[in-house]
């Protein structure tokens, strides 16, 4: 499994994968009303710490300083073999939880998507994680009473809705 990074770290790290750019470039393609601002959105000064933390870790690299007519200069930033290795991986793999379906599997699907790379690899790994959950909940169910069933139909629910979005999207990108 990939090395454990915050949603917004995996989204800074897979802009910057896809082009040398800038920090304030990455911000705007992060911020509310940029396209992956659609699904995960990032303020400035935690798009600046997350390239921060990438250059630490090895996965994204300064370059050079640019001047600007507007504003600061602005120093250009690249993704490394590993950073670029790391996403890769990163986008080929499941999501752990149905929580982590809005966030994390969605920015997975944009960036495939902005890629031009197949889904249908990613959305079948990620059926194959959730039927086994699905069924242990359909058992759990049928054993519990109270709150505690009804906190499992939610998951329960929640669940095959995942499911059902996994077929509809695998049979979309099929057409």
């Amino acid at each position: 499994m990939a090395r454990s990074f915050a949603p917004g770290e995996w989204a800074v790290l897979a802009v910057v994968s896809e082009q040398p750019t800038h920090g304030f470039a990455v911000a705007k393609t992060l911020g509310p009303s940029g396209e992956i601002g659609r699904v995960w959105s990032l303020s400035r000064p935690l798009v600046y710490h997350a390239l921060d933390q990438l250059v630490d870790a090895g996965l994204v690299e300064k370059g050079n300083v640019e001047p600007s007519v507007r504003g600061p200069r602005r120093t250009s930033v690249r993704a490394t073999a590993v950073g670029r290795r790391m996403v890769r991986r990163w986008l080929h793999e499941p999501v752990e939880h149905v929580r982590d379906v809005r966030s994390l599997l969605m920015l997975k699907l944009l960036f495939l998507d902005r890629a031009g790379l197949d889904a249908a690899p990613l959305l079948a790994a990620q059926r194959d994680l959730l039927l086994p959950t699905a069924a242990a909940l359909e058992q759990r169910e049928q054993a519990l009473t109270g709150f505690e069933r009804t906190l499992v139909q939610w998951r329960l629910e929640s669940t095959r809705a995942v499911l059902r979005f996994l077929e509809a999207v695998a049979r979309d990108s099929v057409l």
